[in-house]
């Protein structure tokens, strides 16, 4: 009971709300249909203010199912993550990266129709529409109070619009609901052009904007619903999305049309909308500031013990994701329901894990790919540091004192591991590693990965439970949740949806496609950088990089802001967007996914590269198919270009 008393209203209604809409029970099944067989039925849904809240949160519900991170293009389609195919279970969304699995006539995380991982989000729509039609019906909802709801279904009828333009492109914009006695004829809409579809989520965002709260009135009911601060992070988003090299220009999809002949993406380049994305995301870095956002700094549990100013970076680091919702300083956006995966990122530690193995598999395998994506020490690409041995980066080193915070001394491993940027050791968990947590609370005494081959605490036991590449995303599990030989205990937290600093490095791109490197950009650059114990941006490149002249061009400092979201932003569920949108999908998945030869014992053949596999992405894989029965039951539909 205690336990429930802690959880938010919100959150105990939208899981009611959910449980009922999925068992299909009958007393709340007929307000909450999408389509409501009747007018009697709607007078019911919002014949008071309570029945009309349930409604509202009932709008809310496609959103949260998006906190399933497995069912999100933006984490499974990253490659940051890879997961065996032969393992079963959610395997299928995994897959998409090898090329060969999705099709028109099952489409994989199909959000069109609601299908194979995908929620419907069109059916979500049309809840929204019939929210926003009835609204005035519940007599005792007071002024102020309906205007926040309008608000808040806005945002999300909004957002929803924005998810499916960002898979599908064009798409059909349900601005109302059509009357029952529409003619089929009638209801068959086409796809508006991406442009049109784009310009209609801002018009929403900005509708909503005017009437959100700016804060939360009463935090522990209300967490988890939409504030200002949150729609203008959104808006700034779909901006920059829309300014990007997908949606802007894009001379793959010049003579994509529908069958009226309308283009469907615009052929010319317009620089004027990075100045639109630009301005939209100062707006929502005022508005964070006025709301005292801040970049996170670790809050230590009662129970840890004196930390050294390098674990504390770490825990800072690792913590801006997992810190509790109610009390991470920097987190601008998240979803209800707490990240699920943490049993799948987390390795064995200790001797004993075998007596409950299931309980934590630890099959969430990060490649090599992954972890060369984080910096040196001095704060540059590993490829491009004068003063790093990229060449010799897999030959045999042993942990020494210098590293005596992030590497167990004397381990046997590899120079890679040396010299690396903090967010490295934050996030990436590696074969002598040291890891904060999981039960030890004093850096003195702290755990160490140990994954070479079968005898070792975190090496291959069985095929459910081995992790193919023997690195594991760290970053994903709190230092709280415990793991032993008596159970597996997560400390619960909720996966950043948008936080200050992917918002600040957001901000630096837009400056930079309107205008070129700026000490503005910078600046925003450097604030991220700083707090990962890094140096400012152009003095690392003048001082460390091969190519220093790249951090003054608009190319070189696009690439290196790339790079720094990737690596800020890793396991988020923002890559695999972010990818798309600048069009590098091609680019990285043409890189192996590789990981370390997991059944060697000895380092010298432990550390030899083994391909798992080679992805394959091309141009068609941009956009998402339409069905096919999406294409029969609307003459009007176009199929997305080379499906």
């Amino acid at each position: 009971m205690n336990k429930m008393k802690n959880k938010p209203y919100f959150l105990i209604k939208f899981l009611l709300l959910s449980c009922l809409f999925i068992t299909g029970v009958s007393s709340c099944k007929k307000y909450l249909d999408v389509t409501p067989p009747n007018v009697g039925t709607l007078d019911y849904a919002f014949r008071n203010r309570n029945e009309a809240e349930s409604y509202l949160f009932g709008c809310y519900n496609a959103l949260q199912s998006m906190a399933n991170v497995v069912n999100d293009p933006g984490f499974v389609m990253s490659s940051e993550i890879i997961y065996p195919a032969d393992l079963g279970g959610f395997t299928a969304s995994f897959q998409l990266i090898r090329g060969n699995s999705q099709n028109i006539s099952s489409p994989i995380l199909n959000y069109w129709q609601g299908a194979n991982g995908g929620t419907n989000l069109f059916q979500a729509i049309r809840k929204c529409n019939i929210m926003l039609e009835n609204i005035d019906k519940p007599i005792d909802l007071k002024a102020p109070e309906k205007a926040r709801w309008i608000a808040e279904v806005k945002f999300l009828k909004g957002y929803y619009i924005y998810f499916l333009a960002r898979m599908y492109g064009p798409i059909p914009l349900y601005k109302t609901n059509f009357d029952i006695n529409e003619s089929s004829e009638v209801m068959q809409i086409r796809r508006e052009p991406v442009d049109v579809v784009f310009d209609y989520a801002v018009q929403l965002m900005d509708e909503a904007i005017q009437d959100l709260p700016q804060q939360m009135m009463n935090p522990t009911d209300e967490l988890g619903r939409i504030t200002k601060l949150i729609a203008l992070s959104v808006k700034a988003e779909i901006l920059a999305t829309a300014a990007s090299p997908l949606f802007n220009g894009n001379p793959d999809y010049a003579g994509f049309k529908d069958k009226e002949g309308t283009v469907l993406f615009s052929a010319s380049y317009d620089p004027q909308k990075w100045k639109l994305a630009a301005n939209a995301c100062k707006a929502a870095v005022d508005e964070a500031v006025l709301m005292n956002k801040r970049l996170y700094n670790f809050i230590p549990n009662a129970g840890v013990g004196t930390l050294s100013p390098e674990v504390q970076r770490l825990l800072t680091l690792q913590n801006a994701v997992t810190e509790k919702w109610d009390i991470n300083s920097e987190l601008i956006w998240a979803l209800n329901p707490v990240f699920g995966y943490q049993n799948l990122s987390i390795p064995r530690m200790y001797a004993d894990n075998a007596k409950i193995l299931y309980q934590a598999a630890g099959t969430f395998a990060v490649p090599i790919s992954t972890t060369e994506l984080f910096y040196t020490a001095n704060g540059v690409p590993i490829e491009e540091d004068k003063t790093w041995d990229y060449n010799g980066r897999f030959s045999i080193q042993a942990g020494d004192v210098s590293h005596k915070y992030y590497l167990k001394e004397g381990y046997s491993t590899i120079k890679a591991n040396f010299n690396r940027e903090p967010r490295y050791y934050a996030s990436i968990g590696f074969d002598g590693a040291y890891w904060f947590g999981n039960g030890i609370l004093n850096q003195s005494t702290m755990l160490s990965v140990q994954a070479k081959g079968l005898g070792s605490l975190a090496g291959p036991l069985d095929r459910p439970t081995t992790n193919v590449t023997a690195i594991w995303p760290k970053k994903l599990v709190s230092y709280l949740t415990v793991f032993n030989g008596s159970a597996f205990s997560a400390e619960p937290y909720r996966l950043p949806r948008i936080r200050l600093s992917g918002l600040y490095l957001l901000y630096a791109e837009c400056l930079n496609e309107a205008n070129g490197p700026n000490a503005e950009a910078y600046e925003y650059i450097d604030k991220v950088r700083a707090r990962a114990g890094l140096k400012g941006v152009v003095e690392s490149w003048t001082n460390f990089s091969n190519s220093p002249g790249s951090v003054g061009t608009k190319e070189g400092l696009r690439k290196i802001i790339h790079r720094e979201r990737r690596s800020e932003l890793c396991f988020e569920a923002q890559a695999g967007w972010d990818l798309r949108r600048w069009k590098e999908m091609p680019e990285v998945m043409s890189k192996p996914m590789r990981g370390w030869s997991v059944m060697q014992t000895t380092a010298a053949t432990f550390y030899q590269p083994v391909t798992q596999f080679i992805p394959a992405f091309t141009t068609r894989d941009y956009l998402w198919p339409l069905s096919d029965a999406v294409m029969l039951n609307n003459d009007k539909n176009v199929q997305n270009p080379l499906w």
